[in-house]
Parts: structure tokens; C-alpha cells; sequence
């Protein structure tokens, strides 16, 4: 697993802010919203100069396998191979796409000319691991011709594909301030006098201007607020049969009825009600952000809305600046280790986020960088072992409750960092490297393939 990690690693092109905050549709970015992009990306590829479709067939592997129909991973096959995204795609309209292709036998590859499709025959679930990844996917097409041509994907988390085998094109970006280490990160800081926020958006400049970074920003913001108020709004029963309801509406009823922040414990009610809506619409298939993944959506936006709400002069740019510091914290993990479930259990996603969220709480709190990275490295050590182990295969149980505690933690972890001078043990690198190391001793049934943990101990209802 080192070496594929470090292959992995070594592969990645700079990323962008944008890169690690994508809006697109739940319940997972590496179940659903990876393979949606690896199936347009194929779809797209055999119908652009070659000649007719006259069928495909995909097989997912191991962990997509596994929990694959709990993840609407089928659904996504499907909707990715008929021209859709998880950018563009209407949540609400994608069960009605999906069923009316079972019901009738026909996919229209890439959008356009319409093929046979057999769902039980052209989409397999095949448990067996491949050695690339956990989470890899296979897909054939035969055309017209009689030639042939297969591309293997593997979802490495957070959204984010990689073809198999494949030189990826480089982008030819140079940043202003590039740094793969926490420690690396404090030294810039450092010599330049620069926070770990204003680093971020100085590298940034190296895709767009500015304006256009807060714009996106901006954009990731009400995409995340828009989700927390929709949760908010919506009643009824989660899909998938574990019968679980929806419970942030009736939460947020009673909140509101008994006053804002009128006892001391009301302040974690709404950070806990507010993660708790933007998971329920992830575990809906609704419009979330991933952040760092669909699975742990909930974290960063219940923190921010926190900072919104109840510390005195947030205002739309401190907004910015949190997300941009969580952002240089998720950047650390994916160069270092994996935010991936399938590769670090629960505590690469929800862990992640915790580490993300208290990082940029410390910031717009006004805490040094060193009390930042000290705020990252306590929100990781209290997740390390976190497992990944859905009832059902379902990003419900207990992913939904899990996405409270970490937002919880994050606040903690922000303002006890902010009660130190930023000197402590335990480095943010040393913790990356130790969740990486934990994520490769964890038994494969404790990441994301629904074989241990409460996966088998929790009796289906």
C-alpha cells in the first residue's frame, strides 16, 4: 500500500482549491461522484472518432463492489456513460434518468445515439480487489467493427479519477509558493510573513485572478449554506431500506421555537442540526459540496456557519479565509496520505474534514500558523482508527451522525489550539503520517466494504 500511495502521490499536478472543493451530487465523491466522471470520461472517449457503439459493459471492483448499490455507484454508471455529470446532472431528475434506462434497455452513450443496455448483463459487481486501488472500476466497448477498447478507472477520493496505467498530462503550473510538508508550509510562512490562508490564495493566482478565487469561493459558500437550508426544509424517510428519517427538520423546529443560543448548549445544537442537514441531503443524492468528500460534507459547512452565526464581526471574507486555510489542511493529506475510506477508513474523510475545519476556525479566530497547524494536528489525533463501516452499504449509519462529531471536534480542537502559543509534540506531519500508517494496518472489512464494524452488527430493519 506505501508504494501505491507513493505512485499515487507522485502523479498528482498541483491542486487548486477548486480541485478539492467540487460541487456535485451525494451520497459519495468516491462511489458516486468518481465513477459518474470515469463513465462520461469513457463515454465521451468511444464516441468521439471511432466508429459505432455497439456495446458497453462496466465492472466494478472491490470496495465499489462491495458497497456500490448502498453508494448509488450503479446509478452513477449509468447517468456518467448517458453524458451526464455530477456538475450538471438535477439530483431530482437523476432517479427518473436512471429508471427509465433499466426499464427500457436503452442507454444514449455520451448524450447521443442510443445502445442496448442490459443492467444485470453490462453492469457488474465484482468484489475482488484489484492491485491499484480499492476503489477501480473496469469498461469494455465493442464497436460496430468488431474492434474493441477497455480503460480501467480508479477513484482515489474526494471526487477525484485516475485512469489506470495511463500518463496523465501535466498541468504546467508553477506556484508561487508550493510546499508538501505542514513544515514546509510554516517555513513559508515564516520568510514571507504570510498566513497559511493568504499562501493558499497566492497560489492560487497561478490559475486565475483574484476575483475570480472569491467568486468560486463565494460559490462553494452558498453551495454549502444552500445545502444545510434545504436539509433544513426536507421531511421524510432516507432511501436505500434501513428506514431511516430525516430528523434536522424537526430538530431545527424545535430550536427555533425555543430562541437562538438562549443556553450555552444551544451553540453545539445548531453546529450538530447543521451538519446533520447537509448530510441528510448527501444520503438523498442532493447537491453537496464535497468537502474534502461527499461522506464528510457536513463538517466544514456546520463550522463555517457557526463562525456566521455566533462570532462577533464574520463577515463574507473571513468566509474566504477559513476555507482557503482548510483547503492548504486537505491538500497535506491528499499529497501525504489518502482521503480516500476505501484506503483510510473514516478517519481519512470525516477525520480529514475535522483536521480541515479546525484549522480554519483557528484562522478566522485570528490564531497564528502555528496555532493553525496545531488546530489540524488535534483534529486528526482525536479521529486516528476511525473506521469506515456503513449499515447497508449506506452513507447513513453512521455517517451522518459521525459528521456532528466532527464539526463538535473541530470547534474544540480550534479553540484549544487558540489557548496555547502554537508549540506542541505532536506535529500536523507526524499525525498525516501516522493516519497513513493506520489506514494500512486497518483490516480491509473496516474500510468502506460494509464486512465489519457495525456493517455486521447492526441488524437491517
Amino acid at each position: 500500500m506505501r508504494a501505491m500511495r507513493s505512485s499515487l502521490a507522485d502523479r498528482q499536478d498541483p491542486v487548486s482549491i477548486v480541485d478539492l472543493f467540487t460541487i456535485g451530487i451525494g451520497p459519495s465523491s468516491s462511489h458516486t461522484v468518481g465513477p459518474m466522471r470515469a463513465a462520461a470520461r469513457f463515454a465521451a472517449l468511444v464516441t468521439t472518432d471511432r466508429p459505432p457503439v455497439a456495446r458497453v459493459r462496466c465492472t466494478l471492483h472491490g470496495s465499489l463492489a462491495l458497497t456500490g448499490r448502498g453508494h448509488a455507484t450503479d446509478s452513477a454508471i449509468l447517468l456518467g456513460l448517458a453524458g451526464w455529470s455530477p456538475e450538471t446532472v438535477d439530483p431530482d431528475a437523476a432517479p427518473a434518468i436512471v429508471a427509465r434506462i433499466g426499464k427500457s434497455g436503452r442507454l444514449p452513450l455520451a448524450g447521443r445515439d442510443e445502445i442496448a443496455f442490459d443492467t444485470g448483463r453490462d453492469l457488474i459487481f465484482d468484489p475482488s480487489f484489484l492491485p491499484e486501488h480499492p476503489n477501480a472500476m473496469q469498461f469494455e466497448a465493442a464497436f460496430a467493427d468488431g474492434t474493441r477498447l477497455a480503460r480501467r478507472f480508479l477513484s482515489i477520493g474526494g471526487g477525484a479519477i485516475i485512469e489506470a496505467g495511463a500518463q496523465s498530462p501535466r498541468r504546467n503550473i508553477r506556484l508561487p509558493h508550493s510546499f508538501d510538508s505542514a513544515a514546509e508550509l510554516l517555513a513559508i510562512g515564516d520568510a514571507t510573513g504570510l498566513s497559511i490562508g493568504a499562501i493558499v490564495r497566492a497560489n492560487e493566482t497561478a490559475w486565475r485572478e483574484p476575483a475570480e478565487t472569491d467568486a468560486r469561493l463565494d460559490r462553494v459558500r452558498a453551495a454549502m449554506f444552500a445545502c444545510i437550508d434545504r436539509g433544513l426544509r426536507r421531511e421524510g424517510e432516507l432511501p436505500g431500506g434501513l428506514h431511516v428519517r430525516r430528523r434536522a427538520h424537526k430538530i431545527h423546529a424545535a430550536l427555533t421555537a425555543r430562541g437562538h443560543a438562549v443556553q450555552p448548549s444551544d451553540v453545539f445544537e445548531w453546529v450538530s442540526l447543521w451538519a446533520l442537514a447537509v448530510n441528510e441531503e448527501n444520503a438523498a443524492g442532493g447537491r453537496v459540496v464535497t468537502s474534502p468528500t461527499n461522506g464528510a460534507a457536513g463538517v466544514i459547512p456546520a463550522v463555517m456557519r457557526y463562525y456566521e452565526s455566533f462570532v462577533p464581526g464574520a463577515d463574507p471574507a473571513g468566509s474566504r479565509l477559513l476555507l482557503a486555510t482548510a483547503a492548504a489542511i486537505g491538500l497535506l493529506y491528499k499529497k501525504r496520505a489518502s482521503i480516500s475510506a476505501a484506503e483510510m477508513g473514516c478517519q481519512g474523510e470525516v477525520g480529514v474534514a475535522c483536521s480541515m475545519a479546525a484549522a480554519g476556525l483557528a484562522a478566522v479566530l485570528g490564531g497564528s500558523n502555528r496555532q493553525i497547524e496545531n488546530a489540524a494536528e488535534i483534529g486528526m489525533e482525536h479521529n486516528l482508527g476511525l473506521t469506515c463501516d456503513p449499515v447497508g452499504g449506506l452513507v447513513q449509519i453512521p455517517c451522518i451522525e459521525r459528521n456532528t462529531m466532527g464539526a463538535i471536534k473541530a470547534i474544540n480542537a480550534a479553540y484549544l489550539a487558540l489557548r496555547g502559543d502554537g508549540a506542541h509534540v505532536v506535529s500536523l506531519d507526524a499525525v498525516i503520517e501516522t493516519m497513513r500508517q493506520t489506514g494500512e494496518d486497518m483490516r480491509s472489512q473496516y474500510k468502506e466494504t460494509s464486512l465489519g464494524g457495525l456493517a455486521v452488527n447492526v441488524v437491517e430493519c
